[in-house]
């Protein structure tokens, strides 16, 4: 029987580890934010009352089996015209399927279907969210793309309306999973809103699964400055209680010169690997070099870590 691997989170990071993972022989699913409410699915959510698109539809294509001239299609943004100016055909297309049956869950379901999706895909809400935090200066930011710009030091992130519900779905995939993976992500703005959906957590803690958490390699300015990897941790853990994952994968390798210069630009750090620290919370550690670089950007290796997940289901197979 085919193990079932579940991945919670949203951005960039996740598509990268979700194409690594559909190459091995698991039925995945993928739990992605909806509270997104920047640039082309912030428009959209707000002029059609829908879930923002944006994080959805890149873990589509990643999940996808089609030509790369249909992923190209998919993802492609059109920069100019009075109204579509910075849309991307998928997030019009999304709308579009929601608004033809109905239910942003069912337009996803559709989509999936025509982009041959290897997997399923679900919102952690069927409903858009707002996301907040609290600073620790006691000020409140509303909004996923005004809590980075704030430039303060995040005490807690939480969602409002508070009666939103995961789905029925969401609920069964974690309870039979065999891996549960966090992350990566942006930690307050991609990872913690999923967990912040009342239920969530409570099935994560409740699933037999094993339970992972992909660390990011880089801090990241507005959320996450100055946090070593234990830090990103406890943050997971003040927000979700103790437990919540068991293994932590970092990168345990340094990144080039040229690459940290080009990241200080932007006020990002390489998140030290404080594996004592970690230890210390009852977590196992797996330390590898995690990561790819292109030119002057970083990428998780999706190969490497998707190795390293599927290392996990089998020490839980054989009692390890």
């Amino acid at each position: 029987m085919r193990k079932k691997v579940v991945v919670i989170g949203g951005g960039t990071g996740l598509s990268v580890i979700l194409r690594g993972l559909k190459t091995f022989p698991i039925d995945i699913t993928a739990i992605v934010t909806v509270a997104d409410d920047g640039g082309s699915s912030g428009i959209l959510r707000k002029e059609l009352d829908i879930p923002p698109p944006g994080d959805v539809r890149n873990v589509l294509v990643a999940l996808a089996e089609v030509e790369p001239l249909v992923e190209e299609l998919f993802q492609h943004r059109f920069a100019s015209g009075d109204g579509l100016n910075g849309h991307s055909l998928g997030n019009l297309l999304l709308a579009g399927m929601t608004s033809i049956t109905g239910d942003f869950q069912q337009g996803i379901a559709t989509i999936s279907r025509v982009l041959n999706v290897r997997g399923r895909v679900l919102p952690s809400a069927n409903a858009s969210i707002i996301l907040h935090a609290e600073m620790e200066d006691g000020t409140h930011v509303s909004g996923e793309s005004q809590i980075p710009l704030a430039k303060n030091k995040i005490k807690r992130v939480y969602l409002t309306p508070s009666d939103i519900s995961p789905l029925p779905e969401t609920l069964k995939a974690l309870a039979e999973a065999d891996l549960i993976v966090l992350g990566p992500g942006s930690l307050y703005t991609s990872i913690l809103p999923n967990l912040l959906v009342p239920g969530i957590v409570e099935a994560i803690h409740a699933s037999s699964a094993s339970k992972a958490y992909i660390c990011n390699v880089m801090t990241q300015m507005g959320e996450t400055d100055g946090y070593s990897a234990s830090d990103h941790l406890q943050a997971l853990v003040s927000h979700c209680g103790p437990h919540i994952v068991q293994t932590v994968l970092v990168n345990g390798e340094p990144i080039s010169a040229d690459v940290l210069d080009r990241y200080q630009l932007e006020q990002a750090k390489q998140v030290v690997v404080d594996k004592q620290r970690l230890e210390s919370m009852g977590i196992s550690v797996i330390e590898d070099r995690f990561v790819l670089e292109s030119g002057q950007k970083l990428r998780h290796d999706a190969m490497k870590v998707s190795e390293a997940l599927m290392d996990l289901i089998v020490e839980k197979v054989q009692g390890i």
